[in-house]
């Protein structure tokens, strides 16, 4: 893939949320590690693992509600591998506008082998921690 500046991040970034847009696997493909995982909000039944699964899974909530996603910034740092995207996402059928930012990983190749989603959302005080499902945050370095 080239090497991994903040350019080919941020195109990288772009092409997957035209993939999810367009339910393209040829597209996820390209930016995309095959081992990706996909990180979720608590109660959204993740992580999800592999390319196959997100393409089944952003499809079946294109077709369902008529969802399309909007970038509307990304910010990437070559030095850590890592790019951020602030998103809108439509979902017309359902009446819906929700925000968030996604983080996202890159592998030795320059593709994408981990993204970790966040809703701009209220908290949740009915659970101990508001986190990600299934993610390792006490391996990660992350504060515990």
């Amino acid at each position: 893939m080239g090497s991994l500046d903040r350019a080919t991040m941020d195109a990288a970034v772009r092409q997957y949320f035209e993939a999810c847009n367009k339910v393209d696997r040829d597209l996820f493909a390209r930016c995309l590690s095959e081992e990706v995982v996909h990180y979720l909000a608590h109660g959204m039944s993740g992580p999800v693992h592999g390319i196959d699964p997100i393409v089944e899974r952003w499809g079946a909530d294109v077709r369902a509600n008529d969802s399309h996603w909007a970038v509307d910034a990304v910010y990437a740092d070559e030095h850590t591998r890592t790019a951020v995207c602030e998103w809108t996402a439509f979902k017309p059928r359902l009446g819906k506008v929700l925000r968030g930012a996604e983080v996202y990983r890159f592998d030795d190749t320059g593709l994408i082998d981990e993204v970790r989603i966040y809703y701009a959302s209220r908290r949740d005080d009915s659970v101990d921690a508001n986190e990600l499902e299934g993610y390792p945050y006490a391996e990660r370095g992350f504060a515990t």
